[in-house]
């Protein structure tokens, strides 16, 4: 499969704070929030919801196409991404902006209160996927990830013109849209992603309920943080996706972006949907064990022996031929 994963290539400014920050909210004042956090760690680190998806689809030894805008400064990036199997070919530079910023601060419970600082970003709404389909010799899927919302919109739009299949990952984008844009971008969607939480919220904001979003999309597939993820299809029993079992929990910042990867990887294989579930539950957990969205490192026989310990023996020789890390 020739997949086209759309969406933002950002520069993550990750900060620590050792308190909660549930317990410096007063509840008769949430209108009128002042508060200031003094942070114990700031780590910068590469990013963006797509960058972060191609390059987890690149370790696993899949050639991604990532579209999106970046700055002038994106020199050193594109050289990592592409040392990682990443095609940045079609990527586009702005001459005026700096590459986005995601600014996030994680309390000691996980949760996480951030900032995204557009930048370049705002001209991907200028990249039109004929071209990229072109170069390629054709595309089978597009994720449009988060992601300028006039480029996600385009993307979606372009995709049905020309009866490309597309999955919809709106998720951090849920909040700023209106509610008739997030029904553009799900309705007609092969995959539809989100976690839990987004879920909700798409319902909310669609006025669609589960039953009739399952109705518009081919698969709707919701990350439920430890307990693994669940994956749905109109009239078909949900496929309850178990965990992978991780070795420590350092920053959940591209945790998602990292299921995406897998799960699409498993589908590039044509895969089963639950394989591809686990593929995801198991590049996610890699994320987890660090600070940063693609600060890992996936072993060829270490991912196939955590694979085979957290799923079985039969589902570890299954993705073993398939599976191409970059390290050994």
């Amino acid at each position: 499969m020739r997949i086209a994963v759309t969406g933002s290539i950002a520069t993550d400014h990750l900060m620590t704070f050792p308190g909660s920050f549930g317990e410096q909210l007063i509840a008769e004042q949430l209108d009128r929030v002042s508060l200031s956090f003094l942070v114990d760690d700031l780590q910068i680190r590469r990013g963006g919801c797509a960058a972060n998806i191609a390059f987890g689809m690149g370790c696993l030894g899949l050639t991604p196409i990532l579209v999106g805008a970046v700055g002038s400064d994106f020199a050193d990036y594109r050289s990592w991404l592409e040392r990682h199997g990443v095609d940045c070919d079609s990527v586009h530079v702005s001459e005026n902006h700096h590459t986005a910023r995601f600014l996030c601060t994680t309390d000691e419970h996980h949760n996480q209160i951030a900032s995204f600082y557009t930048g370049a970003m705002a001209e991907a709404r200028l990249i039109e996927l004929r071209p990229v389909s072109d170069r390629v010799g054709g595309l089978d899927l597009v994720l449009i990830s988060p992601n300028d919302p006039d480029a996600m919109l385009r993307h979606t739009d372009e995709c049905r013109q020309r009866g490309i299949p597309f999955a919809a990952d709106p998720s951090q984008q849920l909040a700023r849209m209106a509610d008739e844009q997030i029904r553009d971008l799900v309705d007609g969607a092969a995959y539809l992603f989100s976690n839990d939480y987004e879920k909700g919220l798409i319902e909310q904001k669609t006025g669609w309920s589960d039953a009739e979003i399952l109705d518009r999309v081919g698969v709707r597939v919701t990350t439920l943080g430890p307990k693994g993820a669940v994956i749905d299809r109109a009239g078909e029993p949900s496929i309850q996706v178990a965990p992978a079992p991780e070795m420590g929990k350092a920053d959940p910042t591209g945790v998602g972006d990292a299921f995406r990867a897998g799960f699409l990887s498993g589908l590039a294989w044509d895969l089963s949907l639950e394989r591809c579930g686990q593929l995801g539950n198991l590049t996610a957990t890699h994320v987890l064990e660090r600070v940063g969205g693609q600060e890992y490192e996936l072993g060829q026989k270490a991912f196939i022996e955590r694979f085979g310990a957290a799923y079985g023996a039969g589902a570890a020789e299954e993705i073993a031929g398939l599976v191409h890390c970059h390290h050994a």
